[in-house]
């Protein structure tokens, strides 16, 4: 954590550094340089000094932190790589007037164009002004995506069949004075009429109790043919609790507040949906993801009882499940749905034009629908958010899933 901390103080520094040089550029007056550097390194002195001796535990220093980082340092870098990148243009001209100039000539390093400063700031005003949005109104913009999905051998009773997946409630994020808005995601979740409501993983971000100030409002979620859940990485308490056994003792709390909310948890198992004589599978397995997260699915173990040529769901928090594991599996899971990776809360879609977040990077299949090797992956954006309190141009979703018959 401290060796994270220390990249992104010499990140800092690179980022106010150049900020700096945008404001010097555009002006001559000492005291509003001057104000500029006491606020800039006050705020970055403030940042270094909270993050040490910070409460992770305590949700509002946490997210009143994350957004005072993201809010003073996001604008600030759009800023700064401006420049940098005005910088390096300034130095490869120089150096080919220096290189085919006559000897005679005096080559100077080109100045700062108050032009260039100025595009930077309006630029930079840009991510300001959407990350003030994104913490106000866009985590509860409530987003509902529909995915039209086709398989050859899906049970002819289940052809137009109905599902809702949400996943990422992060319900120790939200505060209770949100309650209205948090009850239109559970509403839109009601509207959609669906015959089986899924949810992925990460009910709570630490503790079962968390779920608490909200399971009257999770026990109006409706659907025909039941409510399934399954736990995500948070659910296990790993980030707070340090022993084994308390651990355990909190996914039992969040099992036995999931059977209060009408949800079937399904810890590595697998139930059969009956229409009729027809049927199909929900799996369900606990977290597996790759480096420090728990990975405690058994895909054997949950599947003992499908047969071959079942059409079968699977729901798995992770998404890189999926690629490691799932996609090789011999037993052919038609669709996994997944959460976890929240688009990083931070991007830009724009539906046929652009789908981007950093996270990317991170994660491959990071948000929507893929395919691979016949078997389809769906990665739901999350209904919550953690740490930084807010969405920006990736927004909280409510995914409705119609199987057809193909």
């Amino acid at each position: 954590m401290k060796s994270l901390i220390g990249i992104l103080f010499i990140s800092s520094i690179f980022i106010e550094f150049y900020s700096y040089q945008a404001i010097k550029t555009l002006t001559d007056k000492k005291w509003i340089r001057k104000t500029w550097i006491i606020i800039s390194l006050s705020a970055l002195l403030l940042i270094l000094i909270w993050s040490l001796n910070i409460d992770r535990n305590n949700r509002t220093q946490v997210q009143f932190l994350m957004a005072f980082f993201i809010i003073d340092y996001v604008p600030k870098l759009v800023l700064a790589l401006v420049l940098f990148i005005n910088d390096i243009i300034r130095f490869i001209t120089f150096l080919f007037k220096k290189i085919f100039s006559s000897s005679k000539e005096k080559v100077y390093f080109p100045a700062r164009r108050k032009a260039i400063s100025t595009l930077g700031i309006g630029l930079a005003s840009i991510p300001f002004l959407s990350i003030i949005e994104g913490i106000v109104w866009g985590k509860y913009d409530f987003t509902v995506r529909k995915v039209h999905l086709t398989f050859p051998n899906l049970p002819d009773k289940f052809d137009g069949y109905k599902i809702v997946q949400v996943s990422d409630m992060h319900l120790g994020s939200f505060d209770i004075n949100a309650y209205d808005k948090v009850a239109k995601g559970i509403q839109l979740i009601n509207d959609q009429n669906p015959d089986l409501f899924l949810f992925t993983g990460d009910s709570v971000n630490n503790l079962a109790k968390e779920m608490d100030p909200w399971l009257s409002l999770l026990q109006t979620i409706k659907a025909k043919d039941g409510k399934y859940s399954i736990l995500g990485n948070h659910d296990y308490g790993i980030y707070m609790l340090k022993s084994r056994k308390a651990q355990k003792a909190n996914t039992e709390n969040i099992h036995a507040r999931h059977q209060k909310i009408g949800w079937v948890l399904l810890n590595n198992e697998a139930v059969k949906i009956y229409k009729d004589d027809q049927y199909i599978n929900i799996i369900g397995v606990e977290n597996w993801g790759l480096g420090h997260f728990p990975k405690y699915a058994d895909l054997s173990k949950a599947t003992k009882d499908v047969k071959e040529g079942d059409f079968n769901i699977l729901m798995s928090h992770d998404p890189t499940h999926f690629d490691v594991k799932v996609k090789e599996f011999p037993k052919k899971m038609h669709l996994t749905l997944a959460g976890h990776t929240h688009g990083m809360q931070f991007g830009v879609e724009i539906p046929g034009i652009i789908k981007w977040s950093p996270i990317k990077y991170r994660y491959p299949k990071w948000a929507g629908l893929y395919q691979d090797k016949g078997r389809f992956l769906y990665v739901n954006r999350g209904f919550g958010y953690i740490g930084f309190p807010g969405r920006v141009g990736i927004w909280p979703e409510i995914t409705v899933i119609e199987l057809k018959k193909g």
